[in-house]
């Protein structure tokens, strides 16, 4: 099982750069996955590329960050806006990201493709462009 997963242009880069090597969410998938496609979301609108889970780890915001803010991508104050009124959270490890030599449209393959807020399963993918077709 796979999933799409939004996120911000500014942290995909984080992730391009190695510097960001985790993701965090506020609610996660309720199977383990090793494979996230990640849709950059405005003004990209793509799916550009595709991580390799190497862990999922559940805590409360300050363990969170204390155990990643070395290579979390994202400073402080913005990490813990987000985690506002949390008792816990996700860091999702990044083992690898692969980008993709051709970014896909996924508004061309499905004309009424919706961005998950979050993200959004994809059922044993083999070929995206199908995936998404199907979706």
């Amino acid at each position: 099982m796979s999933v799409l997963l939004s996120i911000k242009p500014k942290y995909v880069e984080e992730i391009r750069k190695r510097s960001k090597l985790f993701e965090f969410r506020k609610q996660i998938f309720k199977q383990f996955t090793d494979e996230i496609w990640v849709y950059e979301s405005a003004p990209t609108k793509r799916i550009v590329g595709k991580i390799i889970v190497s862990d999922i780890i559940k805590d409360s915001p300050e363990n969170l960050w204390k155990h990643t803010k070395q290579v979390a991508g994202i400073n402080k104050k913005e990490f813990f806006k987000y985690f506002e009124g949390k008792e816990e959270g996700y860091a999702i490890e990044i083992k690898d990201f692969y980008e993709l030599e051709s970014p896909i449209n996924p508004y061309e393959i499905k004309k009424d493709f919706v961005p998950p807020q979050s993200f959004v399963y994809l059922d044993n993918i083999k070929d995206m462009n199908e995936q998404l077709k199907l979706a």
